[in-house]
This record gives structure tokens, sequence and C-alpha cells, in this order.
């Protein structure tokens, strides 16, 4: 990442500012510098959220807080290079906490709306139904597995962003991966 005033964007032709300097004129009150760190963030903050969350419904909602706490908080943020990680962080902890808050037998359903099908009717109908059988095994892990197994795995998230976002250390994010990962295998064994 380019960390001076302005850099070429390859698609426009145009110039457009490096995040950094979005990050201190947002910081310094300039809403047009907030909103352009939204435009460039908010797919990916939608992501993380429905991820986890797997309501599209709460996935918003937990992406628009994520969204309002990082313009409250924004003057804390002393690093602007590392704005990106540190929206990840509020809203996977926002997600985190509407997913502690759910019952604990809550289901995960309809992966349709996470992952696209394979193509082809065969493909379609076995990737259908190991989705299925995917999400069966998901909503069967303690959230915080679940939290990480999503960032890792779908998000391709590191282990110490991930330990950031939920607030552990990255030993302890290995190990609810491993435990995850262990599940999942004997979950999923009929579609070895």
């Amino acid at each position: 990442m380019c960390t001076g005033e302005a850099v070429q964007s390859p698609a426009h032709g145009a110039y457009a500012l490096s995040e950094s300097v979005l990050v201190e004129r947002a910081q310094d009150g300039d809403d047009r510098a907030f909103e352009t760190l939204v435009r460039r963030h908010q797919d990916t903050v939608y992501r993380i959220a429905l991820r986890i969350l797997r309501e599209p419904a709460d996935a918003r909602d937990a992406a628009q807080e994520a969204l309002v706490t990082a313009w409250r908080k924004l003057p804390e943020l002393a690093d602007t290079e590392s704005f990106a990680a540190w929206l990840n962080r509020i809203v996977g902890r926002r997600a985190l906490n509407v997913l502690r808050a759910r019952r604990p037998e809550t289901p995960i359903e309809d992966g349709e709306r996470i992952m696209a099908a394979g193509p082809g009717p065969v493909a379609e109908a076995f990737a259908g139904g190991l989705r299925e059988a995917l999400f069966e095994a998901l909503s069967g892990l303690p959230p915080p597995q679940r939290v990480c197994w999503i960032l890792r795995e779908m998000e391709g998230l590191g282990y110490e962003e991930i330990a950031e976002i939920v607030d552990a250390t990255p030993t302890a994010v290995r190990g609810r991966i491993h435990r995850a990962r262990t599940h999942l295998v004997e979950a999923l064994e009929s579609w070895r």
C-alpha cells in the first residue's frame, strides 16, 4: 500500500487518495473521506458478518453497527495503515457478540446464500448436499470455534488477526481451529 498522498487508480485512470490519507482526513472530521473508506470496505465487513451469523438481516445490522463504531472510535486509531484489520476486528467482535447472545443450538441454515454452487446439475446437487452437511456440522461447533474456523478457512485471515478479533491468543485460536477441524472431519466422514 502506498503511503503517499495519492495513488494511480488503473481502473479509473485517475488519482485516488491512499487509505492512510483517507483515514487521517476522516480522523480530522472529513465525512467524505470516511464515506470512501466505507465504500472500499463495506462488502468485506458484510461478508464477515454474514459468514459468522448466517442471517442476512443480522449481518446487515452487525455490519452497520461496526461501521458506526468505527466512525465513533476512528480518532483512537493510532496506526492509519492498519485501518482494514482494525475494522475487521470491530465487525468480527460485533458478530461474535450477536452469535453468543443466540441460543447455542441455533442451526446454520441455507448455505446457498453464502457459497456459490458448482457448475452443472450433478456437481450442483453434490455441492449442495455437501454444503448442507458442512453448515449442519458448523452449527454443532461452539461459537468461538465456529468463528475462528470461518475467519481462517472462509476469510483467509491469519492467526494473529483472528486472535485480535476474538480477543484471544494466537495459540488459543490455533487450538480452536484444530478442534473445529477435527469435529468437521468426523461430521463429514460420509462425504469422503
